[in-house]
């Protein structure tokens, strides 16, 4: 079977190709360097704190287009989504940059930023290039999405550290356990784990509830104080609110979300409703409690 992740990496070096030639690394650092300069102290906002501190933890994604399905929602514009999602409980959101596979756009971030202030923002791309990362950090992202599948292992180690001195976060994803390594070249600010082959793109969110456990324990050797270490994001395949709780009792505080909510005529409507279904206790099972 075709490696679909192979084929979009190499999209992605003849995107870079051309960007770079239109906008050469020193300009978009300039660039880049003016942004923090009229930001200031400001600090960017915090998407792991957001998600600790969230009821919920959902991170809801604008995604148009995935190379399994087609299009999603073709004719829906991120300012007609996201600030619904803002509204609806979201502790954050996931807009898809990569336009041949996910019909998304580096400009959808900077189109809704000011529209939702307070709301972290991720920039979830195939990130292979410092260059991406002071792309992200100029329109705005406040995190990025580092694929371990993506990079060699002393790559991430160096984007993870040219992320956080840009002031941005970092959403490590890791797909099995020997990818757990990564952590040794650098702490991210989240772990999450895509439940999403990106080879064959089948999803089966069993894949969270069987590796949380090893996930865990990497983190705890990691011998970080509960702030310092990263929290565990399941990422794919979610679609039920019960599944959601389940998850949160294996240790994971972040819940990406897509197709879910994107199907729906009215995604901001669809998360809203999840969410608070999602807060509801469930039901005590026949013969249990009252």
């Amino acid at each position: 079977m075709k490696d679909i992740l192979e084929e979009i990496v190499a999209n992605k070096r003849t995107e870079l190709a051309i960007a770079m030639n239109e906008m050469p690394l020193d300009v978009l650092q300039r660039l880049t360097q003016q942004r923090i300069d009229r930001d200031g102290r400001l600090k960017l906002r915090s998407m792991k704190q957001s998600l600790a501190n969230s009821a919920s933890g959902i991170i809801a994604e604008f995604k148009r287009k995935s190379p399994s399905r087609g299009w999603i929602h073709a004719d829906v514009e991120p300012e007609q989504v996201v600030p619904l999602y803002a509204e609806g409980g979201a502790a954050a959101s996931s807009i898809l940059t990569d336009e041949k596979y996910f019909g998304g756009r580096l400009e959808f971030i900077q189109r809704v930023r000011d529209l939702v202030p307070d709301l972290p923002l991720l920039r979830k791309e195939f990130i292979i290039d410092a260059y991406q990362l002071y792309e992200a950090r100029l329109v705005g992202a406040d995190a990025v999405l580092l694929i371990a599948a993506d990079l060699l292992l002393e790559q991430y180690g160096e984007l993870l550290q040219t992320a956080h001195s840009l002031g941005l976060e970092v959403l490590l994803e890791v797909h099995d356990e020997a990818e757990l390594s990564y952590l040794q070249a650098g702490v991210p600010d989240m772990l999450g784990v895509n439940n999403r082959s990106l080879g064959t793109f089948v999803t089966d969110v069993q894949h969270s509830f069987d590796i949380a456990a090893r996930m865990r324990r990497s983190v705890r050797a990691l011998g970080l104080s509960a702030d310092e270490a990263p929290l565990l994001v399941s990422e794919s395949g979610i679609g039920n609110p019960s599944v959601v709780r389940l998850l949160r009792e294996k240790g994971f505080r972040g819940f990406l979300i897509g197709e879910c909510f994107m199907k729906e005529a009215n995604p901001g409507e669809a998360l809203r409703e999840f969410v608070k279904e999602t807060l509801t206790p469930a039901l005590p099972h026949d013969g249990e409690g009252a």
